[in-house]
């Protein structure tokens, strides 16, 4: 029989809506009052008055692309949070940009996701995700440990001593990306390392192919995915009906989910593909009509596993120039750094694939009377976006596009 993680899960389509829209005016009000930001934007702004979703979409939109400039002109949250006296640590995500984590328990709320992935109170998890400098680790640490899951933070790589830990502490189940777990599971068939005691897995941060999917289910590991965000926190979930099986993603309790027209504020038709755009009820840091960049659309009726909540098709592509290599976020403001930084360069242009299960990063420059700048714009491009494995193409010949583009080729399936 399936499970709930409570009840708010199960309510009536029609009673969820009155409830979320009516703590609407209490977050315009408390967001006003308290975040200069939103003093300003909604300042013509009635609370009272935003009772449904239509008076929500009048509000004006707030694009996750804008919080890199937000936060230079004011340091660290750019106005948008209510008082760091709540808050216990922050973070950052490359761009940069800093995350504020409030002390509340379960502050992210990925305690949800995990209990629909089959995680329960006892069960040791083995979480993969880095708790240096970007909120990743952390964000999946809290959820665990609301749910009553001790946790063991390996962060990410030293696939040996991984191998080691999952072998001396049999943690049930995995959190990370899952191409780690797909280097985890090779490298442990080939060195006869015993990692059988991974029976499930919550995977983020990178696309979930179907390959990947059905490579877990055949070493015997029930492996979801869930969507979730350093700004908002867990936004949608898998959640498996009683064979297994997923249509979709449920969205959270805890946010308003609209799918809008890309560069607008104005919800598309149901069905019709757009942007997510997200209100999330977080008291320290109350993100009102949130743009993710991200695209997706809603499905019509129930999940199957009896989850009453709008669901929506999960990722299908970006809005905007932003994309994600090796679940960490790369922004046109990087590259434009990069090339700031090299006199020789007079335009870039970064370019994702995937060759295999691996996303690769290709900046194709165009330089001016440079030889072999290579290496020294691939280092400085690795330092602005974390990332290992840059290759840089410089080439005389001209690139169409500005130093600002990045271009994603990956297919996700």
């Amino acid at each position: 029989m399936v499970q709930y993680h409570d009840a708010l899960e199960t309510r009536d389509p029609e009673q969820r809506e009155a409830e979320q829209v009516a703590a609407l005016p209490e977050l315009i009000a408390n967001a006003k009052a308290n975040a200069p930001y939103f003093a300003k934007s909604l300042a013509d702004v009635d609370p009272d008055a935003v009772i449904d979703r239509a008076a929500l979409a009048k509000l004006p939109v707030l694009r996750k692309s804008a919080l890199i400039d937000l936060q230079a002109e004011a340091a660290p949250f750019g106005g948008l949070a209510t008082t760091l006296g709540d808050l216990g640590r922050i973070l950052q995500s490359p761009g940069p940009i800093y995350d504020p984590e409030g002390k509340r328990v379960d502050y992210w709320r990925l305690s949800r996701a995990l209990f629909a992935a089959g995680f329960r109170r006892g069960e040791v998890v083995h979480n993969t995700f880095a708790y240096h400098f970007t909120p990743g680790g952390w964000i999946f640490d809290d959820g665990a440990r609301a749910l009553g899951c001790p946790v063991f933070p390996a962060g990410t790589g030293q696939t040996e001593q991984q191998l080691q830990a999952i072998a001396g502490l049999r943690p049930v189940g995995y959190v990370g990306t899952p191409s780690f777990l797909d280097i985890i599971l090779r490298k442990a068939e080939e060195t006869g390392a015993d990692v059988s005691s991974l029976t499930k897995g919550l995977v983020s941060g990178e696309a979930y192919l179907p390959a990947h999917r059905q490579s877990f289910k055949d070493r015997g590991l029930s492996v979801y995915q869930c969507y979730a965000s350093a700004d908002l926190g867990l936004i949608a979930y898998e959640s498996p009906d009683e064979t297994g099986a997923v249509q979709g993603m449920v969205v959270d309790e805890g946010v308003i989910v609209e799918i809008v027209r890309p560069g607008t504020g104005d919800p598309v038709e149901p069905g019709e593909v757009g942007e997510v755009v997200v209100t999330t009820f977080t008291p320290e840091y109350p993100l009102i009509r949130f743009a993710t960049g991200d695209m997706s659309a809603v499905l019509p009726g129930i999940s199957p596993c009896g989850r009453t909540n709008m669901r929506i098709k999960g990722w299908m592509g970006r809005a905007d120039q932003t994309t994600k290599v090796k679940g960490m976020f790369v922004h046109p403001e990087q590259i434009a750094e990069v090339v700031k930084r090299h006199g020789e360069v007079l335009k870039a242009r970064l370019v994702v694939t995937r060759e295999g299960i691996n996303d690769q990063m290709t900046l194709r420059c165009e330089a001016a009377g440079a030889e072999g700048p290579g290496e020294a714009i691939a280092e400085t491009l690795r330092a602005l976006t974390k990332l290992k494995g840059a290759v840089v193409f410089v080439a005389p010949g001209s690139l169409p596009n500005d130093g600002k583009v990045i271009e994603d080729a990956r297919d996700h399936g």
